[in-house]
């Protein structure tokens, strides 16, 4: 039985276009690199996907519709979009014609045809793409050159600016309040001039119109800002989180959830309303030069109660800072101590665990309890000498403006006018309280995960991968010696063999010994310290870690499965496998077996980690996803420790017969497993302790040579 050939191999006109694009500019990339950063659904590949790839790979993107004959050179090169996913790439104009990829045509070859034949079927939407300037960015692209939030910020500059437009007049319409009480008291009460006061009530009527539609516009600009900024830097952090090299991975899963979570404090604050109370800030000075030209002496109280307030906002930063940072340290060791709990829920309960757990939750949780309330009474602190201050302000106007007025240096209507601007002077002060104990908790978030996003990742910027979408299944290892980080002792050291295509060999050895970190090295999971590990006679380090993923099917040790359904299980590693794809695999693995009795089949609920199967089933469902995609190289690691006999036989009989062209490395302590290979590699120690065909084994083991404990049936 085998697996029919799906649609993996095969590039639309869009990818067609970038990928031919990218290769003629120094910057090539893989169709499997393409799809697996896609965003739509059912992995298909839009503008959206193609302009984010093309950023990514140092092109300058730019969107339009323009006619064909107003396309300049100096635009090119462009993709041109057409209907039903029909898309050319326009290299070069040479007067009425063009010089173009048609990928319905070929996607290796250019053709040139006229500009008239060209706009009957694309008038649509055109992606222009700059070349990388490589002189200036040394090969890297612009979008990995940009920092994470400052360069997405600057994105929204022109929303930003227009908030500062619409704070600047909706601060002079503010004192249009003022003015009017201000001359109705001087002017239209000892006059009883109600003409006048009806023009300024009208007058006042249409300021205060005004004044409501620009606050309104100005939230309405930060929110659209600070939506696209949430949607950019969330995919950028966890585009980052899945690229992370294995070997710079630090900190616990709760830790890293922790640190994920961090993202809401910091995209709260850069959406929220007391943020834009910061833009108030700069026309405190207006208000004062105001209260100094109404009121004259009284502008002296509101010029000392501003700088009192800001010197003790500025005075609590540090406290807050230093609460903020244990906050977050505490914060990361409660969701380390709640993932552990939920995850490994089962053994805590049949173990009797839940006493220590409990006490390592009560004590993280009081810790954190703690810092919280230290933080919380300072940052209370702050508001109430804010207040405080206002209302005193408020106060000594009113009892200094007295003496003015008995004095002839201010009227009533002045001083009322002046009392209204030094709370309208005050009032961003109170949000600044607000918004300075909110950034010392976006602060910490900020470091958080800008140390998250400094860590190496597997596309590191500048590097050119090799593109391998199809390998042979030669692989190597040249001396290799490697220890995990942190880890005191190598778990394989100057470890070498070769396996040649479409051969089959078992990988034998103790507990500890290295079989299943060959696997994480040939996948590119891990890298070597010293020597190489070679696919093809390529190192695999030059290969692009999509696409050497792309041609091993792995089954590692410990079997993952996702919440959902059992076919999106066995197809989430494939880009739209069809069900002919889904269902020969899953016959292959033995997932039909059970799931053709079950009433839902395909459509069976999966829990998280498959809770919910058996051991042997999620095996099965893990080897049927490994399956999809005729992958030239699988390696299992312990496929069938879980499975009966009579499974397992099976399964041994089905996979002889798949892999007859396939290289497969099978780690196993079963000697069932045998029988599906011609050579075994036996570890000992991180080396090769024998190497040769399996009857060799067997005569080594009657002749006390090798340990019996090499090769047994215990799973």
């Amino acid at each position: 039985m085998t697996v029919d050939e799906g649609s993996d191999s095969k590039p639309s006109a869009l990818e067609a276009c970038l990928i031919f694009a990218a290769r003629e500019f120094g910057q090539p990339t893989s169709l499997v690199s393409l799809r697996a950063n896609a965003v739509g659904q059912e992995n298909e590949i839009g503008v959206e996907d193609v302009t984010r790839a093309a950023e990514r790979l140092g092109f300058v993107v730019a969107l339009g519709q323009i006619s064909l004959t107003q396309l300049d050179a100096d635009m090119l090169p462009a993709i041109l979009v057409g209907p039903e996913g029909r898309a050319v790439l326009v290299t070069q104009r040479r007067r009425d014609k063009v010089l173009i990829l048609n990928p319905a045509i070929s996607n290796v070859d250019l053709s040139l045809v006229a500009l008239t034949e060209l706009g009957k079927t694309y008038s649509g939407q055109m992606i222009f793409l700059r070349q990388p300037d490589t002189a200036q960015s040394g090969g890297m692209s612009n979008a990995k050159n940009s920092h994470w939030f400052w360069s997405t910020l600057l994105k929204s500059k022109w929303s930003y600016t227009q908030v500062m437009l619409a704070a600047a007049v909706s601060n002079v319409l503010g004192l249009s309040t003022s003015i009017f009480i201000m001359v109705v008291y001087d002017r239209v009460l000892p006059n009883e001039a109600t003409e006048s006061l009806i023009a300024l009530t009208v007058g006042i009527g249409v300021a205060l119109v005004f004044d409501f539609i620009i606050k309104s516009l100005r939230a309405s600009f930060v929110d659209r800002a600070g939506q696209r900024s949430d949607l950019i830097m969330g995919r950028l952090i966890f585009e980052k989180l899945l690229d992370i090299q294995m070997q710079a991975r630090r900190g616990s899963t709760g830790a890293i959830a922790n640190t994920m979570r961090e993202f809401e404090t910091l995209r709260d604050f850069i959406t929220s309303a007391t943020l834009i109370g910061l833009v108030d800030l700069p026309f405190i000075g207006l208000f004062i030069l105001v209260i100094s030209l109404v009121g004259g002496p009284l502008a002296l109280v509101p010029a000392i109660a501003v700088p009192l307030v800001l010197i003790i906002g500025l005075a609590v930063q540090p406290i807050l800072s230093r609460s903020a940072d244990k906050n977050h340290s505490e914060g990361q060791n409660k969701q380390s101590v709640l993932v552990e709990t939920v995850s490994g829920l089962d053994t805590i309960k049949t173990i009797g665990a839940a006493r220590v757990m409990r006490q390592r939750w009560d004590r993280a949780l009081a810790q954190q309890s703690g810092h919280a309330l230290r933080s919380r009474a300072v940052s209370q602190f702050a508001l109430n000498a804010t207040a405080f201050a206002q209302q005193t302000a408020q106060v000594m106007i009113v009892f200094y403006g007295v003496f003015l007025i008995q004095a002839g240096t201010v009227s009533m209507g002045a001083l009322i006018a002046c009392v209204i601007l030094t709370g309208r002077t005050l009032a961003p002060l109170a949000q600044l309280a607000q918004t300075m104990t909110r950034f010392s908790q976006a602060r910490s978030s900020f470091r958080s995960i800008s140390q998250l996003m400094q860590q190496p990742t597997e596309h590191q910027p500048g590097r050119t991968w090799l593109s391998r979408p199809r390998l042979q299944g030669a692989i190597e290892f040249r001396d290799v010696s490697f220890a995990y980080p942190e880890a005191k002792n190598a778990i394989l050291r100057d470890l070498s063999f070769r396996i040649e295509p479409g051969e089959k060999v078992a990988i034998l050895g103790k507990v500890g010994c290295g079989k299943s970190t060959v696997g994480r090295l040939l996948t590119g999971l891990y890298t070597a310290d010293t020597g190489q590990v070679l696919v093809d006679g390529t190192d695999v380090t030059h290969i692009d870690p999509l696409d050497l993923r792309n041609n091993i099917g792995t089954v590692l040790q410990d079997v993952w499965l996702f919440s959902g359904t059992v076919r999106e299980n066995i197809a989430v590693g494939a880009h739209r496998p069809s069900d002919d794809d889904i269902l020969a695999a899953a016959h292959l693995a033995g997932v039909h077996s059970f799931v053709a009795a079950h009433p839902m089949g395909y459509d069976l609920q999966v829990t998280e980690r498959g809770a919910a199967l058996s051991g042997g089933q999620r095996q099965a469902i893990a080897l049927a996803r490994a399956l999809v995609g005729q992958k030239p190289m699988l390696f299992l690691d312990e496929p069938t420790s879980a499975m009966d006999v009579q499974t397992e036989k099976t399964l041994i009989e089905r996979l002889s017969e798949y892999g007859a062209d396939r290289t497969v490395i099978l780690v196993t302590h079963r000697t069932a497993l045998l029988e599906a290979v011609d050579r075994v590699i036996v570890m000992d120690d991180g080396r090769v302790a024998l190497d040769g065909p399996k009857e060799l084994l067997t005569k080594r083991q009657m002749s006390g040579k090798v340990a019996p404990t090499v090769v047994s049936n215990a799973g």
